[in-house]
């Protein structure tokens, strides 16, 4: 399997683009043994099946050249933006999307924001794209309370890509460099404001603000070793801390865990999270609506107690606070699904310095084949008051 794009090096998405996948492997594996191999054995890279096409979130920056409306993505570390036509990364699907769109906003008269001039219509373009249903949802990121003529856009896009269930308008005024603002104003332009996705057996619901992961096909694979590392039995009692739409949570709901508690702190992904249990008739899974790092302190001042804690934070990685209260919570088993290498050396640093666990299993998963980027899942174990002592 071959890959190559002329824009590697300098969009900063695919900097392994144009190198062979045994060399980068190579490289992640140095990366992960330097960062995480004094705490245990690293086990060998779980290696991508798919090199190429494998993303099914695309975020597009808007721009305009020529007067013709291009989209692409900002240089690594500035806000000059790179037009991309298409990217080996990405689920080809959305490639036809876009071109679409680009070619629909020129037609009727819709323009790039601009950031500097604060004018314009269109910011960003996100699509989300089923890996197991043919289904797509566009999300139009708009600067104005309505794009001109978008019921006419929408209709279009649908019209040349059937398998568009729906187009959704978010509207972002904001100075800011995410695409959509926390508390977002959305509208379904056309059919419905999300798609369903099959992982592990089970279906998801899946809208504009949901966390889902990007690269499905290893997502269900990298579930299934949390899973198998967390040896769930029907007296368990979980907690999926960041849960979003309730991945994990549902998943070990349906491994045979007695109950399932997931944390999450975005409101539509806790609402998704929900249906997603309705839809998979899982009554042995709840959801919160909290910040994980407040929920687990709170829960461990009542003396709440879990056997079993599975946690997959954003890249920053998990607070002193949220490992202090875990500590307190004391679980039998931790699994730690990590995205950033960085991140999981400093939470695992403290876990060793201040918590009773021990740390028996690394298993790094590529899940972002192209890119610098690399997950890691990490089981941890507490150690017994005798085991201690000895």
């Amino acid at each position: 399997m071959r890959r190559h794009c002329n824009l590697s090096g300098r969009c900063g998405g695919c900097t392994y683009a144009n190198i062979p996948y045994a060399d980068e492997l190579l490289d992640k594996r140095v990366m992960e043994e330097k960062l995480l191999g004094r705490f245990s054995d690293v086990a060998p890279i779980l290696q991508s099946g798919r090199i190429t096409g494998y993303r099914c979130k695309v975020q597009a920056v808007c721009g305009m050249d020529d007067g013709r409306l291009v989209t692409g993505i900002y240089r690594k570390g500035t806000h000059k933006l790179i037009p991309v036509r298409s990217c080996p990364l990405e689920d080809e699907r959305a490639g036809r999307i876009l071109e679409t769109i680009r070619s629909l906003c020129t037609r009727f008269g819709i323009i790039a924001y601009d950031e500097d001039m604060g004018f314009g219509d269109l910011r960003h373009v996100l699509i989300r794209l089923a890996a197991h249903n043919d289904e797509a949802l566009v999300t139009l990121v708009t600067a104005s309370d309505r794009l001109p003529h978008e019921a006419d856009l929408a209709a279009a896009i649908h019209q040349k890509h059937p398998f568009v269930k729906g187009v959704v308008s978010v509207k972002n005024r904001e100075k800011t460099s995410m695409v959509i603002p926390e508390n977002p104003e959305m509208r379904i332009i056309y059919g419905k404001g999300y798609i369903t996705d099959r992982l592990c057996g089970l279906s998801f619901r899946i809208s504009p603000v949901s966390f889902y992961q990007v690269n499905p096909y290893m997502a269900e694979r990298l579930y299934k070793i949390a899973m198998n590392m967390a040896s769930l039995r029907p007296d368990d009692v979980a907690i999926d801390a960041y849960s979003g739409t309730g991945t994990i949570a549902l998943i070990a709901a349906s491994y045979g865990a007695g109950s399932v508690i997931g944390v999450e702190s975005n409101p539509e992904a806790v609402r998704d999270a929900v249906e997603n249990a309705r839809m998979n008739g899982l009554g042995n899974v709840s959801f919160v609506n909290a910040d994980a790092s407040k929920y687990m302190k709170e829960a461990a001042k009542r003396g709440e107690r879990c056997s079993v804690l599975f946690l997959d934070p954003p890249r920053s990685g998990a607070t002193e606070e949220f490992l202090a209260a875990a500590g307190r919570m004391a679980p039998d088993r931790i699994v730690y699904i990590s995205c950033s290498p960085e991140s999981l050396q400093r939470d695992l640093r403290y876990i060793r310095r201040f918590l009773p666990y021990r740390i028996r299993g690394i298993q790094p998963v590529d899940m972002f084949p192209g890119s610098e980027h690399i997950e890691t899942v990490v089981l941890l174990s507490r150690i017994r008051e005798k085991s201690r002592k000895r």
